[in-house]
């Protein structure tokens, strides 16, 4: 993937809040995000469906649950771009609600991973 084609993917606030979440947690169900960012099911997953098929994301299906994690095959730039992304304060302070929202999930499904 070529740099103004992961910018453009980054472009919509929902893929980079399912982004950095994800790296955060290192591994999140469809449901855990769309309770984490209070959006619908189906605009999740059609997010999700777009960073998969962009190589970023890979999903692990375990049981009923389809957990998402970043793939091991992405390039040095674009791991360096996301983990200063989630190390930045904006996670910290813009995002934190979407934080919160997930931690206070009961009964939170496990990623074998």
């Amino acid at each position: 993937m070529l740099p103004h084609q992961f910018f453009k993917l980054l472009s919509d606030e929902t893929r980079v809040r399912c982004l950095m979440l994800i790296e955060r947690e290192t591994c999140l169900s469809v449901g855990e995000l769309t309770e984490a960012l209070q959006e619908s099911q189906p605009k999740i997953s059609r997010h999700l469906a777009q960073l998969r098929s962009s190589g970023i994301l890979v999903n692990v299906r375990q049981g009923q649950w389809v957990f998402y994690r970043l793939s091991d095959q992405l390039p040095g730039w674009m791991k360096k771009l996301i983990d200063d992304l989630v190390a930045s304060n904006c996670l910290k302070t813009e995002y934190q609600h979407d934080i919160e929202r997930l931690h206070a999930i009961q009964a939170r499904p496990v990623c074998c991973q």
